[in-house]
């Protein structure tokens, strides 16, 4: 008894279910969780729930507003500059007249991954992945199986990761994945990427080995957070093939990949490293030799002003709070503990910044004449070295554990320290937090401009 003409759909009431008030109020939750202050997935919610409440044609108009809301937002801006951005910077020039336009990438059938400590395996893990074939190298055999094991873990996580994809991970052959304690396995990769902890004089060895080693074309790269490139490649016979390839942690997830030109480093290899960064589906950045390059030398003072804040009166978690609301993916203390603490102090000793080298009588906060503030190596004395240890600026539930929740001997630590050093607590607002952090962060990029450390906004962005 119905008529046989078409029926539009639209034209229909909406079905109420029974549980929606309830079903919706904990959709929004999860957004807001996973959308940290980016507005579109909230308004794609608003979008769909004007769709379960209203007829609709006036859903649809409900959709275009939100729609233009999003068109004329800031947010859409920087989504869009950051997208020519990261285009941008593929067309590279250094002060040296060296560019992107005139200088030929070399082939990489072959690679070799030193180290297979945490950045070794990601580095290992992306190359696999890139279906480059790769020599793994360890100083005895104890690393070797133990970075093995634990290369061998990532990959099985990433082939599940790609199962039902095109490509499968083919890391049992051992033509495209060797695992070896002998130099003499590196005679002919095409490049070698150096990825031992941060210690100058163990990665000057290593350079002098490989080039005697590697065959004269070969591309030595070194995985440094920080290390004068120039002084590493002091150590060979052949700067020129010299480059700092900087893969953050952790290497296999992370995208960006800075790279780093020395004195005597050839267009070819930086056309040849930028190249990597692509086959590794990175964003290569090519940047100058200074200490910290970019993306370390801006996160020093930003972290530094944080410690500040809690000396003055904040908590981790409240600078971490504020930082995050803001957009970061993670605060600059949660950010400490998933890199581990230790590998700042190491740096710090270093520089002579800290630990028994200091003259005596050295103000107990203050450094080379500028402020400094000893909270991170006192941690790193106590052994909170961050997640791996389960306890740095905040506790874990074990060793290796990732859910940071606040820790009470942290904040009571926090209070013996300012009754050490006569600091008066004071009530520091949000709004103070984020113009601290985020300014020293800009202004150190502003510095990174004037000096050609990096040769366009782009490049720091």
């Amino acid at each position: 008894g119905q008529p046989l003409g078409p029926r539009r759909l639209s034209l229909k009431p909406v079905p109420k279910l029974p549980n929606m008030e309830a079903f919706l109020r904990e959709a929004l939750v999860k957004v807001k969780k996973q959308a940290r202050g980016c507005l579109a997935p909230e308004l794609c919610f608003q979008a769909v729930r004007a769709a379960t409440e209203r007829p609709f044609a006036e859903g649809v108009r409900r959709e275009r507003e939100l729609f233009q809301v999003l068109l004329s937002s800031g947010q859409a801006q920087a989504l869009q500059y950051a997208f020519f951005a990261e285009r941008a910077v593929r067309r590279w020039a250094t002060p040296g007249g060296a560019a992107w336009s005139s200088a030929a990438p070399q082939p990489v059938r072959k690679a070799a991954v030193i180290g297979l400590g945490t950045m070794g395996r990601g580095i290992v893990t992306s190359l696999v992945k890139a279906n480059i074939p790769l020599v793994a190298l360890e100083q005895d055999l104890e690393n070797l199986n133990k970075g093995r094991k634990a290369v061998m873990l990532l990959l099985e996580r990433e082939a599940v990761k790609m199962e039902g994809g095109a490509k499968t991970l083919d890391f049992h052959n051992p033509a495209r994945l060797q695992f070896t304690v002998d130099f003499d396995q590196l005679r002919d990769v095409d490049l070698v990427i150096e990825a031992v902890f941060e210690n100058m004089a163990l990665k000057k060895e290593i350079f002098h080995k490989l080039s005697k080693i590697c065959k004269p074309g070969a591309l030595l790269c070194t995985n440094t957070s920080a290390l004068n490139i120039d002084e590493i490649a002091s150590a060979t016979s052949r700067p020129q093939q010299v480059i700092g390839t900087h893969f953050f942690s952790p290497a296999h997830v992370m995208r960006l990949l800075e790279i780093i030109y020395g004195r005597h480093t050839s267009p070819t290899a930086i056309a040849t490293a930028m190249q990597l960064a692509k086959a590794l589906k990175k964003v290569g950045v090519v940047v100058g030799n200074c200490f910290g390059f970019v993306g370390n030398r801006m996160m020093f003072p930003y972290v530094q002003q944080a410690v500040f804040l809690l000396e003055e009166g904040s908590r981790p978690e409240a600078v971490d709070e504020v930082i995050e609301d803001f957009g970061f993916k993670i605060g600059p203390f949660r950010m400490s503990d998933l890199a581990g603490l230790d590998v700042g102090w190491r740096s710090r000793k270093d520089q002579g910044l800290t630990g028994p080298s200091l003259p005596a009588g050295t103000p107990a906060r203050q450094r080379h004449g500028q402020r400094y503030s000893p909270l991170p190596d006192l941690l790193c004395e106590q052994g909170r070295f961050g997640q791996k240890t389960g306890k740095g600026w905040y506790q874990y539930e074990k060793a290796g554990g990732r859910t940071a929740t606040p820790d009470p001997w942290l904040h009571n630590f926090l209070c013996q320290y300012r009754d050490t050093h006569g600091i008066q607590t004071r009530f520091i607002d949000q709004e103070e937090i984020l113009e601290r952090c985020l300014f020293s962060l800009i202004n150190e990029g502003f510095a990174i401009l004037a000096e050609g450390i990096a040769s366009g906004p782009e490049h720091l962005d």
